[in-house]
């Protein structure tokens, strides 16, 4: 049964997927400069799937596609595709067709694609397109990367709060030019246009024409900063569940709304942040050359360098007891390796949960002591059944004795490091997810070592 549900969810999943051969059929038609034969392969395709394409062309094809018939994909894709690749295909589309695009789509997808072209070009492409959404963009340009003002949509819809039902859908109707493509509900602004509730669009289709807006309008849950972090705003969305919710400037006037297709797209790329962080790679990419890749790596990988020169020097201390028992170099890696991988479990449950607000201040001791008894429990269980081995395999109740106890340490200590680590790091300022797994492995490695070591001299030696 658990292989036929899995083979079934494998099957939907490789339905949303591009289909590996017709990649290879692009990729021959590039390579061939066959215009004809891209039109024909990508005609009437989704701009999700032709984007999933991009993502996945060799460079050189991808220059050839774009030279070929660029100008004539969907603008959509655009905004679909990653940033890397963006930058790249941007550079081979004229500027006058790069304007026009903007104009077809919504004012936050226009403006991340805007962030991504040249600034030699940039005043070439927004003079190009329409000049509503030149101002969006250049509105949304003009606030910091990863906050809600970059990622706005400057379309909405919004009523005064002495509006009826009838009165909103007539004005919706006479501007329907105006409407945003996809929206959930109209804000009801005061006279100082500072949002006081919204109405969503089942609530106004269900009313009579002559209801007021501010009779069947609910309060607003969340109402976002145009300087608030785009994290914070995923979290909103996630905690009250919201499909919308209104953007404020420092006057507390609307300017725009955030919606959940946007926020889908937040929590995603600061999921794989987060994950790449925790391995100590940064950000990272397909499209990302060889020289960044290492500046990005190289840093952590110097800092572990120097832990485990430290841990080195933990063994070294303890030479004349490794050169009388050799089974102690034997089973020495075991009680680090047990160590490590329990601090790994307990670290990445703990910047999850850090991440997702879970754990706080106020809940940390609960946390700790979780995790704690956590770790004692499974060291019992594991120095248990590492010591009965051990002592079989050497015939030394000694050795038994050493190793079950040093795992019991070392499992403990990797439990508590693995959730004090990152709660350290982000009460001095740091990103738990970056540095954590470092300073958590040099605990368990150096602790294991110790523990073990030191043990077994005492009890044997």
């Amino acid at each position: 049964m658990a292989d036929e549900t899995r083979e079934a969810e494998s099957e939907s999943a490789a339905r949303f997927e591009v289909d590996p051969h017709f990649v290879t059929r692009v990729i021959g038609a590039a390579y061939d400069r066959d215009a004809p034969e891209l039109r024909r392969l990508l005609a009437g395709r989704h701009p999700a799937d032709v984007a999933d394409v991009v993502e996945q062309l060799p460079e050189e094809a991808l220059r050839s596609l774009y030279r070929l018939i660029g100008p004539e994909l969907p603008p959509a894709v655009l905004a679909d595709i990653s940033w890397e690749r963006r930058e790249l295909v941007l550079a081979l589309l004229p500027a006058d067709y790069v304007g026009r695009a903007l104009g077809e789509l919504d004012t936050d997808d226009a403006a991340a694609v805007a962030a991504d072209v040249d600034e030699a070009k940039l005043s070439e492409v927004l003079a190009a397109a329409p000049e509503d959404v030149r101002l969006a963009v250049q509105e949304n340009l003009s606030f910091e990367e990863d906050t809600a003002g970059r990622l706005v949509q400057r379309e909405f819809v919004a009523a005064g709060e002495d509006w009826t039902v009838g009165r909103a859908i007539d004005a919706m109707r006479d501007k329907a030019e105006d409407l945003p493509d996809v929206f959930f509900e109209v804000y009801v602004v005061d006279p100082l246009y500072r949002p006081i509730g919204a109405v969503p669009l089942s609530t106004l289709l269900r009313n009579q024409r002559e209801s007021r807006l501010s009779e069947i309008m609910r309060p607003l849950q969340v109402i976002i900063s145009e300087d608030m972090d785009q994290e914070e705003v995923a979290f909103a969305f996630q905690k009250y569940s919201l499909a919308s919710a209104p953007v404020v400037d420092t006057a507390g006037r609307l300017r725009g709304m955030m919606t959940v297709d946007d926020i889908v797209h937040v929590i995603s790329e600061e999921g794989q942040e987060d994950l790449l962080r925790l391995s100590g790679v940064g950000e990272s990419g397909q499209a990302e050359t060889i020289f960044a890749s290492v500046r990005a790596r190289i840093p952590w990988l110097l800092v572990n360098l120097a832990t485990a020169m430290i841990a080195s020097s933990v063994i070294a201390s303890f030479e004349g007891s490794i050169a009388k028992l050799v089974a102690l170099a034997v089973l020495m890696p075991i009680v680090a390796s047990i160590g490590g991988n329990a601090g790994t479990q307990t670290l990445a449950v703990a910047v999850r949960a850090i991440a997702a607000r879970e754990l706080t201040t106020s809940n940390a001791l609960r946390h700790i002591v979780r995790e704690a008894s956590t770790a004692v429990a499974n060291g019992i269980v594991l120095a248990t059944i590492l010591a009965i081995a051990a002592g079989l395999w050497f015939r030394s109740e000694g050795i038994a004795l050493a190793i079950g106890l040093a795992v019991l340490i070392n499992l403990t200590v990797a439990g508590l490091a693995g959730i004090l680590v990152p709660l350290t790091l982000r009460r001095f300022g740091a990103d738990p997810a970056v540095s954590s797994s470092v300073f958590v492995t040099f605990c368990t490695d150096c602790v294991g070592f110790l523990s073990f070591l030191g043990l077994a001299t005492l009890i044997l030696i």
